[in-house]
């Protein structure tokens, strides 16, 4: 696993940090405050504006940092779109870091600009995994970068409560590309989940299912998706908890929440355990995913985030246990022996003990 110079990584990190200063700049206008509310129990941070008439938009958890630091320095932010190209640039032609392909680009970062990660959605799949070299310092081959879809999630308590909503999907897909359509639920013929264009590239919504199977089949509304609604999915909850801030390196870079990288590569072996036969391709990709993200954490010396998100999924019960095994299973002998080793280390390192965990190389 090649790591990235150091001052690239640094780059990167600065490429974050003023893409997020600029999408506050073009979400929130200087002539509005923001207010800190309290809901249930938690503060919450909005945006009011009162001409022409009394508007309230929510931005996030009063708690998260980057927000705080972002509101106490509002009115100190000033657009520098040229200037954070030019890093976009150089982090992909000098450091070697994959830029999406330019259509992805253009669908998330028209979700980005309708505020879709201010809504707290979670951009996931294999555009979400694009950011990870940037996000850990290490170059990831191209193979495992390719895509010809876009998924978003979110908790459906996150779109029921922030009391805010995204301008309608299919109108910020239509301004990207007219030929996006909805596609129809299959159980729910009046919600929609998915959107496709003539050259059937799909937009996908999803919600983690926590409650009883009988949900699997059915779309749940999202209130604050413009209209879309969600296919609930079994162990996204764990997917989606405390993502990461990141950027898209496309254009001047497209701010977005991903899931965090250890959890994506342990959900990722979750994943590959539960596909049908017929979506062998789809597997592989999944494991060669999972096995690079593991090296990769390695590589980086963060073996406690993994070591602690593999001990969650583990903890979980015996469904997620088989699926682990089965994912570790599915493995190649010799990234399966590498994954063995590194997962080994970090529950050693991070003073983990699992019952019953099917490792050779303990």
């Amino acid at each position: 696993m090649k790591t990235i110079d150091l001052a690239y990584r640094t780059l990167y990190a600065e490429l974050v940090q003023r893409s997020l200063d600029a999408s506050f700049e073009t979400d929130f206008s200087t002539a509005g405050n923001f207010v800190r509310v309290p809901v249930k129990g938690r503060d919450y941070w909005y945006f009011e504006e009162t001409h022409p008439e009394k508007t309230r938009r929510y931005v996030g958890p009063a708690e998260d940092p980057e927000i705080a630091k972002r509101v106490a320095t509002f009115r100190e932010i000033k657009d520098d779109l040229r200037s954070r190209r030019k890093l976009v640039s150089t982090l992909v032609r000098d450091a070697g870091l994959s830029a999406p392909e330019p259509f992805t680009g253009d669908v998330v970062e028209a979700l980005e600009r309708a505020g879709l990660f201010r809504l707290r959605a979670v951009l996931i799949g294999t555009v979400a995994f694009q950011t990870y070299a940037g996000y850990l310092g290490v170059r990831l081959p191209g193979a495992a970068l390719q895509t010809g879809d876009a998924g978003f999630a979110q908790f459906h308590s996150v779109s029921a409560e922030v009391e805010d909503s995204t301008p309608p999907v299919i109108d910020v897909l239509k301004a990207v590309d007219p030929t996006f359509r909805e596609i129809p639920h299959r159980t729910d013929a009046g919600r929609t989940t998915q959107y496709e264009n003539a050259s059937r590239y799909r937009i996908e919504f999803l919600t983690p299912n926590r409650g009883s199977d009988e949900h699997t089949d059915h779309a749940s509304p999202m209130p604050s998706l413009g209209g879309a609604s969600a296919q609930p999915l079994r162990f996204l909850d764990f997917l989606i908890r405390d993502p990461v801030r990141t950027v898209l390196l496309h254009r001047s870079g497209v701010p977005v929440l991903v899931p965090s990288p250890e959890r994506f590569a342990v959900h990722k072996l979750i994943v590959a355990a539960r596909r049908e036969r017929s979506s062998a391709a789809k597997r592989e990709k999944d494991l060669h995913q999972a096995g690079l993200l593991v090296e990769a954490l390695d590589a980086m010396r963060r073996q406690d985030d993994l070591a602690y998100a593999f001990a969650e999924a583990w903890g979980r019960g015996d469904a997620w246990r088989e699926a682990l095994r089965k994912g570790l299973n599915l493995l190649k002998p010799d990234r399966h022996e590498m994954v063995d080793l590194v997962l080994g280390k970090a529950l050693e390192q991070a003073r983990i003990d699992l019952d019953d965990f099917p490792m050779r190389l303990r």
